[in-house]
C-alpha cells in the first residue's frame, strides 16, 4: 500500500508543478501583451505630437564623391 501512496503523492506533486508553470506562463504572456500595447500607444503619441517640418531645411543633402 505504501508504494501506491508514494505514486499518488508523486503524481499530485507533478500536477501541482505543471499547474504552477502554466500560471507563470500565462502571467508572462499578459505582461508581454501589456508591454507591447504601451509601446504602441507611446509610439502613436510621439507620431501625433511631432510637428511638421517648416520650410525646406534638411530636405536637400549635398553629396560629393
Amino acid at each position: 500500500m505504501s508504494s501506491v501512496a508514494n505514486v499518488s503523492t508523486s503524481y499530485a506533486m507533478e500536477m501541482m508543478g505543471v499547474a504552477m508553470a502554466k500560471t507563470q506562463q500565462e502571467e508572462q504572456g499578459r505582461q508581454s501583451l501589456q508591454l507591447l500595447e504601451s509601446a504602441a500607444s507611446s509610439s502613436q503619441q510621439i507620431q501625433t505630437s511631432s510637428a511638421a517640418p517648416v520650410g525646406n531645411v534638411g530636405q536637400n543633402i549635398n553629396i560629393k564623391v
